[in-house]
């Protein structure tokens, strides 16, 4: 897998941890087997079935020690206040926000979260991004029916984004949102102004925009096969492993 061994290393490290603090003892896997199987799901999007038949344990098993692993690194997730501060001890001059869609299989009630602006059924999340496309913080999920505007203001972003005093670049799915969203013009026959406007606009959202690419280079967000509602814990468990990668690089 294109990872690397801190990002492997950090992993490990927060396996053991947690089976210190509970006295576990016995386990199938060694706490770096466990970490390595986690990786490989995240990274590669492998069954839970090729996880067990891999690192020979039971399905149930592989399971298991997946969903512990990804509850555990999503903990290590910021919250968003948190994050914005960091944001601004590291100096940054804008945010970007934009919303994404985490493709899911067919449920039985399905209704919810079929998005009709991508027609597809899926889950919503909200990421803010650096200027450089760095991942800020990741929202958790809601049904892909939930707007993006809708869906910030669900998770406080606009009060906390303004609470922060950042300046926050976002696409027209944000229009008429509170708090210090900056939003392109709408609208036919806008004069020159409003033209070179958004064309600025667009060029300074555009790196930031990556950050959504960032999370689906890991392959079990090409298409979620599991409940819905992990979306969210598997978004903010790759967030945390992704800066652990970019620190390593």
């Amino acid at each position: 897998m294109p990872l690397s061994r801190q990002t492997l290393n950090y992993t490990t490290g927060v396996v053991r941890r947690h089976r210190t603090s509970i006295g576990s003892r016995g386990r199938a896997l060694t706490p770096g087997a466990q970490a390595l199987m986690v990786l490989v799901y995240l990274r590669k999007g492998e069954t839970f079935a090729g996880l067990a038949a891999g690192f020979g344990v039971s399905t149930s098993t592989a399971w298991r020690y997946v969903n512990e692993t990804v509850q555990l690194l999503a903990a290590r997730s910021p919250k968003l206040a948190q994050a914005l501060r960091k944001a601004a001890r590291d100096g940054l001059l804008y945010l970007v926000l934009d919303g994404t869609l985490i493709p899911i299989d067919r449920v039985a009630a399905d209704r919810p979260f079929y998005s009709g602006k991508h027609r597809r059924h899926g889950m919503n999340l909200q990421v803010i991004a650096a200027p450089d496309g760095t991942i800020v913080w990741v929202s958790g999920a809601l049904p892909g029916s939930v707007h993006d505007l809708t869906a910030a203001r669900i998770w406080g972003i606009p009060r906390e984004l303004d609470a922060a005093g950042f300046l926050v670049l976002a696409d027209k799915a944000y229009q008429g949102a509170d708090g210090p969203l900056l939003v392109p013009y709408r609208g036919t026959g806008k004069p020159e102004s409003q033209k070179t406007a958004n064309r600025a606009h667009a060029r300074l959202r555009a790196p930031g925009e990556r950050a959504n690419a960032q999370l689906k280079h890991w392959a079990i967000l090409d298409k979620l096969r599991c409940c819905p509602h992990r979306a969210g814990h598997l978004a903010k468990a790759i967030h945390v492993l992704h800066n652990r990668e970019a620190q390593a690089r």
